[in-house]
């Protein structure tokens, strides 16, 4: 069986014990999410989030990155690998100031596990799957981002075989920042869609830090 076969199982089964949990009131809805995410960001870095901050420095590979994405990806150790018996074939859709992307799973939860880590338990819910679906300019607002009445909304709906990633817009005072620095700015809800990468001034500041 392959990695990302094993992933997807091992996921499946995440899915259920936390749903199972949540329904006993042992825990509440995305009460683990903080945990993961935390860990996510402290274990390793997001895989998406070098590609960003790459695509950000170096127009060539952004421009290769919307091109053939998976080809950019498996070039800096990171191939998206077999989905069942086929090939994944990983897509990368730009936010501009004139469209915003927005990644879902409508028939199950299919993720790029690779390059953004574990999902969020919301990304899995029947509701988001359906509601993102018919008003994803709603949906975005209950996550905090409210976008410009002119800035068109493009759903992208990824399946067993076809899996998206955003590669959100970078943000102001960002200038001579290097490319770690950049990679460290963005989160996995960004390379979904539901939010966008904070400039550093807007970043909270630590607890402690003087």
């Amino acid at each position: 069986m392959s990695a990302d076969a094993t992933n997807e199982r091992i996921n499946r089964r995440v899915a259920v014990l936390e749903r199972l949990l949540e329904e006993k009131g042992v825990l509440q809805p995305g009460e683990l999410d903080p945990v993961i995410e935390n860990f996510i960001a402290r274990a390793m870095p997001l895989n998406g989030a070098r590609l960003v901050a790459r695509a950000w420095v170096d127009d060539d590979v952004r421009r290769a990155l919307l091109a053939d994405a998976g080809a950019v990806a498996a070039s800096m150790g990171m191939p998206v690998g077999p989905a069942g018996h086929g090939e994944v074939d990983l897509r990368v859709v730009e936010n501009t100031d004139e469209v915003h992307n927005v990644i879902v799973c409508t028939l199950c939860s299919c993720y790029p596990l690779r390059l953004l880590g574990t999902p969020p338990s919301w990304y899995k819910t029947a509701a988001y799957r359906s509601r993102v679906v018919r008003d994803p300019r709603g949906v975005l607002a209950e996550f905090g981002l409210h976008l410009p009445d002119d800035r068109r909304i493009t759903v992208w709906d990824s399946t067993s075989h076809v899996r998206y990633m955003v590669l959100p817009r970078r943000p102001e005072g960002t200038d001579g920042m290097s490319e770690d620095q950049l990679a460290a700015l963005v989160r996995r809800d960004a390379l979904i869609g539901v939010a966008e990468v904070p400039s550093p001034a807007d970043r909270p500041v630590p607890s402690g830090a003087g």
